[in-house]
């Protein structure tokens, strides 16, 4: 919960080794319909505060000239939808699919 040195925003970093972390690590993928296709542009909300993973304008001058900043933003907007561009492909299973519907208690 500290703002980040550009924009003010909710500062974004990462915790841990070997893969442990805590429970600020936790991202939610937020996404128009039930699952992430493939060229759907999506979103990440933080599941403790809300915020979403944002870029904007802001970069840095040091110590990597031109990186931009990546922060929280609290609300919705153009700046926090990301689009995968490398990866693969995993087509939704049928036993996955039909997890998403159980009705049984």
């Amino acid at each position: 919960r500290f703002a980040s040195p550009l924009s003010g925003n909710q500062e974004v970093s990462a915790f841990g080794e070997a893969g442990e972390g805590d429970y600020l690590d936790d991202w939610t993928v937020v996404c128009s319909g039930t699952y992430w296709a493939r060229d759907e542009e999506v979103r990440f909300q933080h599941a403790s505060t809300d915020v979403f993973l944002s870029v904007t304008g802001e970069q840095y001058g040091r110590p990597i000239h031109g990186q931009k900043e990546v922060h929280g933003m609290a609300a919705s907007s153009q700046n926090n939808y990301w689009k995968v561009m490398e990866g693969i492909f995993m087509q939704p299973s049928e036993v996955f699919k039909a997890e998403q519907y159980h009705t049984e208690l």
